[in-house]
């Protein structure tokens, strides 16, 4: 399968609470909500293309919480994202969950990247996680995300946890698809290539590159 990462972002590179103030308050993080005033149509048809591709749902044990907390309560067969996150098979990355109170829901606790890796080497569409922090740095340390979609949203928070992180392996990126909303969003989907770089030099006058 073809592991993608989901990830909303601030112009400043965070990928903390999203969603609400109480989603990821760790680390003192008061600033959690701050896509839902930027949330609109065209957003959502983004997001709703992404979970018409899904095969199985990846994620990390704090996102699964959270979620968990929400999805199974919508029942409305029209939205798309519920039929999507309570119907596909899911895997959560954890060490402390031992019974995951969400149906169709496996629990990968031992060597999860061993497992994870297993996963991609099955028959089928995409693997998608989605948000996730720790589990996205650590897959993007590892090499395994084939792809990035990223919705990067103008806005800047000043802290929390970010996607690439100080220690993060110098990568390269091909752009797939990209697209913006209404509410200044701007949609990146990225295949990783190898990093390289580059000098510039005058000669006769002129830049070479």
């Amino acid at each position: 399968m073809k592991l993608t990462a989901q990830i909303f972002l601030t112009l400043d590179g965070v990928m903390q609470g999203p969603g609400a103030a109480a989603e990821d308050p760790s680390d003192g993080f008061d600033r959690g909500g701050w896509l839902v005033p930027r949330r609109d149509p065209d957003m959502d048809r983004i997001v709703a293309q992404w979970y018409s591709r899904a095969e199985a749902i990846l994620l990390g044990r704090n996102t699964f919480t959270a979620m968990r907390g929400y999805w199974p309560h919508v029942t409305d067969p029209g939205n798309a994202i519920a039929t999507a996150l309570n119907g596909l098979p899911k895997y959560v990355v954890s060490h402390t969950i031992d019974t995951p109170g969400w149906d169709h829901t496996a629990v990968l606790a031992d060597d999860p990247l061993a497992g994870i890796t297993a996963l991609k080497q099955r028959p089928g569409g995409e693997l998608q996680v989605h948000g996730s922090c720790r589990l996205v740095q650590a897959l993007h340390r590892a090499g395994l995300i084939d792809e990035y979609r990223l919705v990067t949203f103008p806005v800047c928070v000043g802290t929390g946890k970010r996607l690439f992180t100080p220690d993060a392996p110098a990568t390269g990126f091909r752009l797939v698809d990209s697209a913006t909303t209404s509410a200044g969003a701007v949609y990146t989907a990225l295949t990783p290539e190898p990093f390289t770089t580059a000098d510039v030099a005058v000669a006769g006058g002129r830049e070479l590159r």
